[in-house]
Parts: C-alpha cells; structure tokens; sequence
C-alpha cells in the first residue's frame, strides 16, 4: 500500500479507534489537514487557540477512558499546547498531541516557526517523538498510543516534519496489539493485601482516602465494597470526587487546604490511613511532617515510585486499583467502631463547613446549592469547572453521585480549562448535561471558545461566577500579605451581550430568588447557555490550611463556626 505520510497519520489514528480531535491549522501541519478530506469519520474540532485543543482533548479523555487528540503547527502553535499537555501530565490523562514541523533540510536552521518541541515537551510527556521518515509513522503513532495508556496514563507528543507528511511510502500497518489479559497480582502483592487487611481489621479509627486512581481504574465497585465491609468512611481528594457517590452515609467529602474541616480532623485522629490511588500531594497533607500523626498508612498506586515518595507507608500495594481492592475485600471484617463514628458526627454537627455565611450579595454557595439540587435529578450531569474559588466551592457544595462525573484541572490548576475542556467532554458524552463552572477570571482566558460550541453544536451550559476579582488571589493578599491588594480587581466585558454576540442564549442573575429559574432554562434550552452569576466581591474560601499548616490548623469561618478550635 503506497501512502503519503499525512494518510498514514490519519489512517493510524482510525486503527486507534479516535472519532474526535481537536486542533487549529497552520503551515506545518497543512499536508495532514489536506488528507482529512479524504478521511471524513475523523471528526476535526476547530478550536480558537491551541491551547484550548489541549484542553479539549484532556477533558474528551476522562470521561471516556481514551486517549484525546490534539493536533497543532510548529512553532507557536506546538508550544500554545504545553499548557494543556502538561495539565494532562500533572492529572495522569491519556493524551496523544501530533505537530508539525519544519522540513527536514530546514531543521537547525532558525527557520520560521521552527520550534524543538520534542525538547520543550518531554519533561511535560511520558514520552516525545520526532518522526523522520514517513515509514515510521504508523509504528510510532500506535506505540504512542499504548505508552499513553499503559501503567499511569500520561500524554505523549509527536513531531512530524512537513516533509515526511508529504512523503510517499509502501507500508504494511503493524498488526494491532493483542489485548492484553491482566496479569494476576504477583505473591509479593498478595502478602501486602494480607497485612493491609490485618491492619484495617484491628484498626479502631480507620479512613479511607481516595484519588483519581479509583477513576483511572474504574473501581468504584470495589471501594464501595471495601467501604461497606468494613464500615469505613470515605473522604476523597479533588480528583477522586465522584469516585465515590457523595450521598453515601460513609461519604465525608474532600479534604485538604479547602477540605471540610471534620474531613481533615479524622484524616489527624486516624489510627489508620487507607490512601487508594492518590499522591498525598501538598494540598492533601498540608504540612507533611503534621500530617496524620497518629496512622499507620497503608498506599496503593500503580506508580511504585509515589509509595513513601511523600508520607511513608506501612503497607505498600503496587498496581491497579480495581484487582488490588477486588483481593482486599474478601479479607476484611464489618466492626462498627461506634466511637469513632460518633467523634466524626459531632465533628460535622459541632463544625459546619457547608454552613452558607451571610453576605451581602449573592453568594456562590447559594448558586451551587441551588446547582446541586438540579444535578441530584439528573444521572446525566456531569460538571467540569476552571481553577480558583469556585472549583473549590463546587467540590464542596456539588454532591457528585455518578462515577466520573466531576471534571477539573488538579495538579497544575489551569486557569481557562473550565470551557474547552466542557466541550471535549460533551463531545465524549453527547447526551450528558455538561455543566462549565466557571470563575470570570479563567474565563477571560478561553472565552473565544464560545464559537466553537456553537459551531459544533454542542449545548454546554456555563455557570459563570462573576465577582469581579482574582478571588483566590485577593483571598491570599487579604490573609497572608497583610491586605495588600494588588493587580487582581478583574472587570470583564458585559457577559451577556458578549454571549449574545456569538449566538447563545444568556441571563444576568443577582438574586438568590433568580437562581432556580435560571438554572432551569439553561437546562431545558437545546443548546449552549451562559448564566452569569454576579456575587459578592470579597467572599472567600473556607475552611482553609493556611501556608505551612497541619491539617490540624484548619481554619474554619468565623461567621459560621460554633466552636472555637
């Protein structure tokens, strides 16, 4: 078979079985766009800016379990997508980025847009490629694909010169993988399920932590198995929201620096710390030498190099979570551990952490309250929100039942990833009501992708929080560097209008009255939708570990504490 190097990229891609891609064209990467004419069950998503594609494919990957697609040209066009690459890196997304390049005979010469995106990208990747000879496409592109799903998931790059994208060769494709059986868990895991099962059994304050890995794995049967067995409760980190139903009697929430802050007090009073596919990243633990004092942990990871990387383990399980937890379980008791379990009520009764302090002004735990009561009706909602206060709020107020249902930026925090990333996901779940949840300061950053949801019509609807401020910036300013409020006052354009002006549908709301109406006609609108949110200006985030603090110091409002801690 004789193809061009453009042809082989889009055929490998159909052998992967990819139905989508995002990506935004330029001169480098044109002999590949010129071949999608041939290739029409390639679904191009024409985003406004790169870095948007990234994004896209980022959140099109977690809610399908398939590596996302982006695609861009060298020079800034490749580097517009770093952003976004490292974000899947950070959050261990499966994603596959092809760019083009200069030509061969102008590599190393300066020439216009020639980028070394291969030595940019590969501290952001699992892996990089710079393909020379269009016979190595097709093996490169599916090698690529396997290492971004195998072990941790990741992101991997390949750089294609234009030149090898023109270039005819006669290929046979690699014969596809043969899907691999798991392997069963190795003696050495097996002793470690044992002793972990002995030290849950004899623990008398146990808790169960767990991360985007139950996602990863898809073992939501197992931890609520392993929660019911034992009769354990279940605190998750951001990333592991939804991977465990929140209206569970042995759901806690989250915990960490906007924790709840009884989540953070049994995460310090625990004998036992059962942390299931997760890192104890830093706004997990807090002060790593304050945390958990008291617990022996037990950690699962498929990664072998995270175990004790951060808090030392007791009991280490290296692997997938879903066969580990499918082991664990038959080998735990039930004990009703009925002190622990009233010290954890009075903790929740005596601190209310989702108590909504007064203010004046609509207030954005108001909103998400009302958001949460529409969600609770609907086992299609899936909700994806940008960085700052309001994903912290929406992990707090939004109660997700539904696996993978919560869609956010963790480990790198991007700001602007709350509506790319919302149209990947509509496009990964057509029928899903896809909720952006977004802060009008990341939302200045994307705002260009408006036309493309219209464009592709896809019918995500935006709650925009608009208080006008940098909110967790101004939030440190005033706690941490003595109120001076610097260069985070945000105005922003008239939202409404600006939505109008690219065809969608908007509402001003400025009134608690006002928020289940509009919440309501977003829904029903087939069609994307914006409803901006004006709140209060100066709100802030609690409960909070402040900077260098335990868990143990977590500080609580003071408008809505009843107890002094």
């Amino acid at each position: 078979m004789k193809l061009k190097g453009s042809e082989i990229i889009c055929e490998s891609l159909l052998r992967e079985g990819v139905e989508v891609l995002f990506g935004h064209p330029g001169g480098a990467i044109l002999p590949f766009y010129d071949a999608l004419w041939a290739y029409p069950q390639l679904r191009h998503v024409l985003v406004r800016h790169e870095q948007s594609a990234a994004h896209a494919a980022d959140g099109y990957a977690r809610v399908t379990g398939k590596p996302g697609v982006c695609v861009a040209t060298s020079g800034p066009g490749a580097t517009n997508l770093i952003t976004g690459i490292m974000g899947a890196k950070a959050d261990s997304i499966p994603m596959v980025a092809i760019t083009g390049q200069v030509a061969r005979a102008a590599m190393g010469t300066e020439a216009f847009q020639e980028c070394d995106i291969c030595s940019i990208a590969s501290v952001c990747t699992k892996r990089t490629y710079l393909v020379l000879s269009a016979a190595d496409l097709a093996r490169t592109i599916q090698e690529a694909f396997r290492v971004a799903q195998e072990g941790r998931p990741g992101p991997v790059l390949i750089d294609v010169p234009r030149d090898v994208q023109l270039e005819e060769v006669e290929l046979e494709f690699p014969m596809p993988h043969a899907a691999t059986e798991p392997s069963a868990l190795s003696a050495d895991v097996l002793d470690n399920v044992r002793k972990a099962a002995t030290l849950i059994n004899e623990a008398e304050r146990p808790v169960i932590i767990a991360g985007h890995g139950i996602v990863h794995s898809g073992a939501y049967d197992e931890l609520r198995q392993l929660a019911e067995a034992t009769g354990i409760p279940v605190i998750n980190t951001l990333l592991g929201l939804s991977g465990f139903p929140r209206n569970h009697p042995q759901s806690l929430g989250m915990l960490g620096m906007h924790g709840m802050y009884w989540c953070n007090m049994v995460v310090d009073r625990a004998d036992v710390v059962i942390g299931l596919g997760m890192r104890f990243d830093d706004r997990v633990t807090g002060r790593v030498s304050g945390f958990a004092p008291h617990a022996r942990i037990i950690h699962l990871d498929i990664e072998a190099s995270q175990i004790g990387r951060i808090v030392p383990a007791e009991v280490p399980l290296v692997g997938d979570a879903k066969p580990i937890l499918q082991a664990l379980v038959p080998l735990v008791e039930w004990s009703e551990r009925r002190a622990w379990l009233d010290d954890i009520a009075s903790l929740k009764a005596e601190h209310p952490s989702l108590a909504i302090p007064p203010t004046d002004g609509l207030a954005a735990q108001q909103v998400l309250t009302e958001l949460n009561e529409a969600i609770q009706q609907d086992d299609n909602a899936l909700v994806v929100t940008g960085v700052g206060q309001h994903q912290m709020w929406a992990a707090q107020y939004l109660f997700l039942n539904q696996p993978n249902s919560f869609v956010t930026s963790g480990g790198l925090g991007v700001m602007g990833f709350e509506v790319p990333a919302a149209l990947g996901a509509q496009l990964g779940r057509p029928g899903a009501t896809v909720w952006s949840v977004a802060g009008d300061g990341g939302f200045q950053m994307t705002l260009q992708e408006l036309v493309t949801a219209v464009e592709e019509k896809l019918p995500i609807k935006i709650a925009l929080f608009n208080n006008g401020y940098l909110g967790m910036v101004r939030q440190w300013q005033e706690m941490f560097f003595d109120g001076h409020i610097k260069e985070v006052p945000m105005p922003g354009p008239d939202y409404v209008k600006l939505a109008n002006a690219y065809n969608i549908p908007a509402l001003r709301v400025e009134h608690q009255e006002d928020v289940a109406d509009a919440l309501r006609q977003a829904r029903e609108y087939d069609g994307p939708f914006l409803i901006e949110f004006v709140l209060a200006k100066e709100a802030n985030v609690f409960p909070m570990v402040p900077p260098g603090g335990s868990l143990a110091d977590t500080i609580e409002d003071p408008r809505t504490a009843l107890v002094s801690t």
